[in-house]
C-alpha cells in the first residue's frame, strides 16, 4: 500500500480581495480626533464628539483617554503615525546616494504632503497652537515630533557632508514648515508649488549648506 503524502502545512496566501483588518480602537479615536480638529477646531474636540465621529459606543473615548490631556496625546500620536506614512523616512536615500538623491526624496515627500494631505497640516497646527497653552502637551508634542523626524533628518544632513548637521537640519525644517503653513493657511493656499519648484528650492538650500 502506498503511503499517503502528508498535506502541505504552509499557510494559504492572503486573498487580495479579503477586507483589510479593522483599525484598532486607539486608531479610530485618533483619526476621529484629527478630523474634528480640522472641521471644528480645538473647541470641537470633545470625548462625546469623538465617540460620535468614530461610531463608537458612548464612553469609549473616555475609557481610552480619561482626561483631555490624554485625548490630546492620542491625537498627537496618530498625527505622527499618519505623517510618517506621508513623509516615508524609509524612502530617504542612504549617504552613498549623494545630495541629488536627497533633494529628489525631500521634494517628493513635501509635494505629496502639500497636494494630498493638506488636512493633516491643519490638524498639526491646531495641536501645535494648543501646545503653546499647555506646557504638558508642549513636552509631549515636541518629543513625539523630534523622535520621529528631527533625529533622522540630522543624521541625513551629517551623511550628506554637513559640517553643522543640527543647525542645517533646523534651517531645513524651518523652510519646510514655513512653506507648509503658507500652502495650508497662508498666501500660497490656492497655488501649491510644483515638485520641480520644490526641488529647485531644496537644491538652493542644500547648495548653501553643503557647498558646491
Amino acid at each position: 500500500m502506498t503511503a499517503r503524502t502528508p498535506e502541505a502545512t504552509h499557510p494559504e496566501p492572503a486573498d487580495p480581495d479579503s477586507p483589510a483588518p479593522a483599525p484598532s480602537r486607539p486608531t479610530l479615536i485618533g483619526d476621529a480626533a484629527l478630523d474634528l480638529l480640522v472641521e471644528r477646531g480645538m473647541r470641537g474636540l470633545t470625548h462625546r464628539a469623538v465617540d460620535e465621529r468614530a461610531g463608537l459606543p458612548q464612553g469609549s473615548t473616555s475609557n481610552h483617554a480619561r482626561t483631555r490631556q490624554a485625548l490630546l496625546e492620542t491625537a498627537v500620536r496618530r498625527q505622527v503615525e499618519r505623517e510618517a506614512h506621508v513623509l516615508t523616512l524609509d524612502e530617504m536615500p542612504g549617504p552613498e546616494d549623494g545630495p541629488d538623491a536627497l533633494v529628489d526624496a525631500l521634494s517628493l515627500a513635501l509635494h505629496r504632503y502639500l497636494t494630498d494631505h493638506r488636512a493633516l497640516l491643519v490638524s498639526r497646527y491646531e495641536l501645535a497652537l494648543e501646545a503653546t497653552r499647555r506646557p504638558e502637551l508642549r513636552s509631549f508634542f515636541d518629543a513625539a515630533g523630534s523622535a520621529a523626524f528631527h533625529g533622522p533628518l540630522i543624521a541625513m544632513m551629517a551623511a550628506a557632508g554637513s559640517t553643522a548637521p543640527e543647525r542645517h537640519a533646523l534651517s531645513l525644517i524651518a523652510w519646510c514648515e514655513g512653506l507648509m503653513f503658507s500652502c495650508a493657511a497662508g498666501s500660497f493656499h490656492a497655488a501649491v508649488p510644483s515638485r520641480a519648484e520644490l526641488r529647485t528650492g531644496f537644491q538652493e538650500l542644500l547648495r548653501g549648506m553643503l557647498g558646491g
